[in-house]
């Protein structure tokens, strides 16, 4: 089967920002404890934060981590995580049936983001909590000493601010099941007058408003125009969530899924330009995608703690999906969305990072290693950083549910004019044929050359990388892809992962 693809180096998207390539970890599950925080690992430095974890977080570069929530955030009180820790309460967390010790709170994970080269996204309580409550959070983290908060701030260990500049007005506040769910009117108020005092603050934050939970709510998209009504001027980006899933074990359905998601993207983006136009404003409000990932594989072994029948146990097993290589290339098809849709999603944050949903798991006491989805979020990372093109692509398709005439062919290009490199994504999701691809490279000059070729493929759909065999599921230098005549050439294996290299020489 053929496909053939352009890229033109005029021919661009937008600037990708390295925010995409961003993180979350909530207090939920092992997320935290036994995740990134274990006292007794052999492997922990001084704070109590395991080293084999952190080098694997170092490892894929990622700018910002989302941190405490989530649904936990929105029945938080950020006071319980500071000051001597034999002195923090024990708290029952209502939103995952659990209970939080505590031990990790502001201080700790600003000291552990210093550790492995990121910075903090925090998240403020707009649920059980409100205007007061978040303006002394950020008094506290970010202001000068001499006032009250950041004396306390002091007090706690911590003379010089945090100087943390991304901050979540709550979360999924559109959502049933939050504490302190709010209709669109409620919280865009709320989340305006919230914006508003912190900008007194410091007019230099930049906010990020609650957009809907997914794009099943009943309430999309009216929920974003209602939301941005109240707060378009106030706010930088409104925050989406989508999760994916193959409930019904059809390949092709599933790997489709980023048609739904880009449907999403491009809904929000369009009621951003509405709001925007209707306000005669020189404003432009961004997206950040803050929780993204595939989510089902755990669901019915999280039933039970759920519901409450299992009392308020501490950092349980939650929500740790055991991702497949199937879910490879369902990543993979995600990110390069996201690359392709950078005009408008300046943020994403993969939910999550260690253990829970995540590309990293641990055992207590024991091994952490990469799931088999931490290698396209790694690749993307590392070399998706740049200017996304804009490719023109010819390929055959079939019909999903969520979408006709999908391309067997995912594919994105990223140009980054100063490593002189182009580096392309690509997914084919064909279960049985090759994809000879000839993707012609023009405006670029000279005959590039491939520099790498990596590779991830495996005869089982559902084979999986554990703490015995860590490798099953791991990339493999490719083979065959070359420059010729002013394009790049290879054939890509049936249900292939794979990202190829070129330097423009």
């Amino acid at each position: 089967m053929k496909a053939t693809a352009i890229a033109h180096k005029d021919y661009t998207i937008a600037r990708i920002d390295d925010r995409v390539y961003s993180a979350f970890l909530e207090h939920l599950g092992r997320a935290i404890y036994t995740g990134i925080y274990e006292p007794d690992h052999p492997t922990a430095d001084k704070n109590g934060m395991r080293g084999d974890v952190a080098q694997l977080v170092r490892d894929l570069n990622i700018p910002y981590v989302r941190y405490p929530g989530g649904n936990f955030v929105s029945a938080y009180n950020w006071e319980d995580g500071v000051g001597p820790r034999d002195q923090r309460p024990v708290r029952l967390d209502l939103a995952w049936h659990t209970s939080e010790s505590n031990q990790v709170g502001v201080h700790e994970f600003a000291d552990w983001c210093d550790t492995v080269g990121t910075k903090m996204m925090l998240a403020i309580n707009l649920g059980s909590r409100g205007l007061d409550e978040a303006r002394n959070f950020v008094e506290y983290v970010n202001g000068p000493t001499g006032s009250y908060w950041g004396d306390l701030r002091k007090k706690n260990g911590r003379a010089e601010p945090f100087d943390c500049r991304l901050w979540c007005l709550g979360n999924e506040m559109d959502g049933p099941w939050q504490v302190g769910h709010k209709t669109a009117e409620e919280y865009g108020r709320l989340a305006n007058e919230t914006a508003k005092a912190l900008r007194a603050f410091d007019k230099s934050l930049e906010l990020i408003v609650c957009g809907s939970s997914n794009s099943d709510m009943k309430t999309y998209p009216e929920w974003e125009r209602i939301v941005l009504e109240h707060t378009y001027e106030s706010v930088d980006h409104i925050s989406l969530h989508m999760y994916f899933a193959n409930r019904n074990k059809h390949p092709g359905n599933y790997l489709a899924l980023n048609h739904k998601l880009d449907r999403y993207i491009e809904t929000v983006a369009s009621t951003i330009n509405l709001v925007k136009a209707n306000k005669r404003s020189k404003h432009q409000v961004y997206i950040s995608f803050d929780e993204w990932n595939v989510w089902y594989h755990s669901n019915e072994q999280d039933r039970a703690i759920l519901a409450g029948n299992e009392g308020w146990p501490h950092a349980p097993r939650l929500l740790e999906d055991v991702y497949n290589f199937e879910d490879v290339l369902q990543v993979g098809c995600i990110l390069n969305t996201f690359i392709r849709r950078s005009d408008s999603v300046k943020i994403a944050c993969i939910a999550q990072l260690v253990n829970v949903i995540a590309p990293i798991m641990t055992d207590p006491m024991g091994a952490a290693w990469r799931q088999t989805i931490y290698y396209p979020y790694y690749f993307a990372s590392i070399f998706g950083r740049g200017t996304a093109l804009n490719l023109a692509v010819t390929c055959p398709g079939y019909d999903a549910d969520v979408a006709d005439n999908v391309p067997y062919l995912d594919i994105s290009g990223v140009h980054d004019e100063e490593g002189g490199t182009v580096s392309f994504f690509a997914v084919n999701r064909h279960p049985t044929e090759v994809l000879d691809l000839s993707l012609s490279l023009q405006g670029f000059g000279a005959q590039g050359r491939v520099i790498d070729h990596q590779v991830i493929t495996h005869p089982d759909l559902f084979a999986v990388n554990t703490a015995v065999n860590p490798m099953n599921v791991a990339p493999k230098q490719g083979a065959g892809a070359i420059v010729e005549d002013g394009a790049l050439k290879l054939g890509l294996p049936p249900f292939s992962y794979q990202v190829i290299r070129v330097a423009l020489t």
